[in-house]
């Protein structure tokens, strides 16, 4: 017994390593004087660690600005979205009405089309609305999504549906219950809903290049993208800029980890 619990020790130690060596080594690289990455072998460690790379992010490059850009959107869709998924959801789950369950069963139907088949037509409508090379064009794509509106859903329907009919017979209206009542009970699938759009807001790339075409409006990822372009070579530079897009949703992660497991696992669960 002993030795299989050793052995599987040591499965998990061996994937956690290989897991953890790239991120590692990305900041090894990125304190780096310049070239020393480009060595053969490569250096896993350097003995002479400076942070000329990142002053050149933020004093040449100005990074500084393009991280502000992608946090603001990143927070913005996040709030927006976990709202609207939460409303949905929970319309889903408890309100009545007509073809709700045909809606709802459409809606994971089209979980399995491809993001990248929609964003031709997508582009068009918000071309056509005027919001090209606008915040508001890479915001109101993100503002639902039918997995959070199905976390959510799935989450909703483990609640006691005698809670729903008590507010309702003390005369609160629905709007009442479900901002003072549902969104504290789905308080843990909610923030597991925001971590993963937060996550995915901040790393996406696609669809802000494609909606921003003014360079002063780019966000992190796009903006290190236009990097490499400019210093292929600069290997250092280029690992000191990924350290700075992985940094702030690592230590996000690592925050709310806690309650982003638990809200997932309860709400895989329920139905």
């Amino acid at each position: 017994m002993r030795l299989s619990s050793a052995g599987l020790y040591l499965v998990l130690l061996t994937a956690a390593a290989a897991t953890l060596f790239p991120l590692v080594w990305m900041v090894s690289v990125s304190l780096m004087p310049g070239a020393e990455a480009m060595r053969y072998p490569p250096p896993l460690w350097t003995h002479t660690p400076t942070l000329e790379h990142y002053r050149a992010l933020f004093d040449r490059l100005a990074v500084g600005r393009y991280a502000l850009n992608s946090l603001a959107l990143a927070a913005s869709v996040t709030a927006l979205s976990v709202l609207v998924n939460a409303a949905a959801g929970y319309a889903f789950a408890r309100l009545p009405f007509a073809g709700r369950d045909a809606l709802f069963r459409t809606l994971l139907a089209a979980m399995v089309i491809p993001g990248q088949v929609a964003m031709l037509p997508l582009f068009l409508l918000l071309k056509y609305l005027g919001l090209i090379n606008t915040y508001a064009g890479v915001i109101v794509p993100g503002l639902a999504s039918i997995f959070g509106i199905f976390l959510v859903r799935q989450y909703a329907l483990s609640l006691p549906q005698s809670l729903l009919d008590a507010a309702r017979l003390d005369g609160a209206g629905e709007l009442r219950i479900f901002w003072s009542l549902i969104l504290p009970l789905c308080r843990p699938i909610l923030i597991t809903l925001a971590v993963f759009t937060f996550l995915g807001s901040w790393n996406d790339f696609l669809w802000p290049l494609i909606v921003l075409t003014d360079s002063r409006l780019h966000t992190l990822p796009v903006a290190l993208a236009n990097l490499m372009g400019e210093h292929a070579v600069d290997t250092e530079l280029m690992m000191a800029g990924a350290v700075l897009t992985v940094l702030p949703v690592t230590l996000l992660f690592l925050a709310v980890q806690r309650y982003y497991i638990g809200g997932l696992m309860r709400g895989s669960v329920k139905g």
